[in-house]
């Protein structure tokens, strides 16, 4: 039986396809049609499908699209409307107006007609924003109970969820409503400081270099932890999904940030402190609701959860005895929710399937390196040795575009799609960021770490499924850090990608061969785009080889040199 999950009520617009419970194949539309997040997330455009996604799992199981059981897409629209509307009223503290929330109701509830319209025959389903969050991390998960937090912008009418899983079954224990909203406080000052609202992560990286003190008293104005595992945050202030300021640059006596303006010390100290009020806000809620259902397992799921510095502060601080994170927390996750909660919760299915891995994707054929190199009259060698040989490379310097076997799912890099580096070298972090991926100085990468050596390199209280998808933070040992100075952050802390052979074998292969050479069991890794979504095909990785300062692209064991 298979059962298809749909994403793209916003933005990160996804599938998710599953065979009898298992997932089999997931995708994110932007690596398919290149556009950053799919589509624009309008009011106008919730039905806008992944239509390019849809057909690659389609193929992926050689069935049509009336052979799918179930869909399930994840927003309740009703929920949603009845919630905000009300006659050309902008509503207090709202997000939208009446007349728009009609428009998105209208077109959002156009979606199950265009699949019945495209083929499909079977049953469609309408799965809650934050209940597909969290069964996209519980189901997933190798506990058979654990409290759960979704925690993003915003669902149909709330911010957060917070759910118990016990075997098959999500329940919903309670729920944070809008205006008090960490992703969308993020998404404000990720614009107040100069960026898009999708750069949370650069906000993450700025946070090293600042002082956390500095703007207190400010961020005290605007939020507060409450008890019982609340918060509450003043839209007055932050003035969500408006493009007006002018109450942050009052009370920061700071102006908003232009892009091409110089950043300045004190955008750094504003980061560095809405880390730690995240971190506060995060803490309180998941200290309170472990407490009061007496779970000792926590997953986690939402944009929210991509912080891996909060999410390293929650496992080695929350009395739990381990965390799992969602690879993919931010939406395109809910693709994934909304099939298996119909699954195991709808349908009853008891058995589950943890997902020990994020690839997902498609892969390519040795034929299909070979027509994309001749496309772009490419000259290659085929390697017998191609794991000492890339490393040998890596070891010289070279920074090298990695492509192999299936995508990943997320929107991180794990090792198929991937630029590698030597993390040895100082210097090459700043040719990465300058030279090839065009972007801030103040951006770390991940150390790719095998499995059996990170407790070597890096500090924490276990190795937890998360840290395989660079969603926990460590500290580098103190003794390590002069020897990795490119995976290491400011703050002495890394992202790390734990590597088993038994998941990646020929990644794991590679990191093999470098630590022979050089003694270091650790690759760089960041992810192989540049400003555009991760490549996908062998043509992608083509394009973005040929406009970069790469040195050499490896497709499966294909080497092609660059002409500079």
């Amino acid at each position: 039986m298979y059962i298809l999950g749909i994403n793209s009520v916003y933005h990160e617009s996804a599938v998710c396809l599953i065979k009898n419970g298992e997932i089999i194949f997931a995708i994110e539309e932007e690596r398919l049609n290149r556009c950053k997040h799919g589509k624009p997330a309008n009011i106008d455009n919730p039905d806008e499908l992944p239509l390019e996604s849809i057909q690659a799992a389609l193929s992926f199981a050689n069935i049509q699209l009336s052979d799918i059981e179930s869909i399930g897409y994840s927003i309740d629209p009703v929920a949603r409307y009845k919630s905000v509307y009300s006659d050309e009223v902008k509503l207090p503290d709202s997000w939208a107006t009446g007349s728009g929330e009609a428009l998105f109701y209208r077109q959002t509830t156009n979606v199950p007609l265009k699949l019945y319209e495209m083929g499909f025959r079977g049953h469609f389903h309408w799965v809650a924003h934050h209940t597909a969050h969290a069964a996209s991390a519980y189901y997933p998960s190798p506990f058979n109970e654990s409290l759960i937090l979704s925690l993003d912008g915003i669902g149909e009418d709330n911010t957060s969820g917070i759910f118990i899983g016990k075997d098959n079954q999500l329940t919903k224990i309670a729920t944070i409503s809008y205006p008090n909203s960490i992703g969308f406080m993020w998404e404000k000052f990720s614009a107040y400081l100069g960026f898009s609202e999708y750069d949370a992560c650069k906000v993450m990286g700025m946070a090293a270099y600042g002082n956390a003190e500095k703007f207190k008293a400010q961020f005290a104005e605007i939020v507060k932890c409450l008890p019982e595992g609340q918060f509450t945050i003043d839209n007055h202030v932050l003035e969500f999904r408006g493009h007006s300021f002018s109450n942050l640059e009052k009370l920061f006596n700071l102006p908003l940030r232009r892009k091409s303006d110089e950043l300045r010390q004190e955008h750094y100290d504003i980061a560095a402190t809405l880390q730690v009020v995240t971190d506060d806000i995060v803490m309180n809620m998941a200290q309170y609701y472990l407490s009061v259902t007496g779970s000792r397992h926590l997953c986690l799921a939402g944009g929210v959860a991509l912080n891996c510095i909060t999410n390293q502060l929650l496992y080695q601080q929350c009395d739990i005895d381990d965390i799992y994170v969602q690879p993919a927390a931010h939406d395109a996750g809910t693709a994934i929710g909304a099939a298996l909660y119909i699954w195991h919760h709808m349908m009853d299915h008891k058995q589950r399937y943890s997902m020990t891995n994020a690839y997902l994707g498609p892969e390519y054929s040795d034929l299909q390196y070979e027509e994309a190199l001749s496309k772009y009259d490419l000259a290659w060698e085929k390697s017998e040795n191609i794991y000492d040989e890339v490393a040998s490379l890596i070891a010289d310097n070279n920074v090298i575009a990695w492509f192999q076997g299936r995508m990943e799912f997320g929107p991180r890099a794990l090792g198929n799609r991937s630029l590698l580096a030597d993390p040895r070298n100082k210097a090459i972090r700043d040719l990465m960021n300058v030279k090839v991926k065009h972007r801030e100085f103040f951006r770390p990468f991940a150390p790719s770490v095998l499995r059996e050596y990170a407790n070597d390199w890096f500090i924490s209280r276990g190795l937890p499924d998360a840290a395989q998808y660079m969603l926990l933070a460590m500290d580098v040992e103190q003794d390590k850090r002069d020897l990795i100075p490119a995976v290491t952050h400011a703050d002495g802390t890394a992202r790390v990608q734990l590597v088993d052979e038994k998941i990646n074998a020929s990644y794991a292969r590679l990191i093999n061969s470098f630590h022979k050479l050089t003694g270091v069991p650790i690759l760089l890794n960041t992810s192989l785009n540049d400003s555009e979504p991760i490549v996908c095909s062998p043509e992608d990785a083509i394009k973005t080889f040929l406009k970069t300062r790469i040195d050499y692209l490896v497709l499966g064991h294909y080497i092609v040199k660059a002409r500079h």
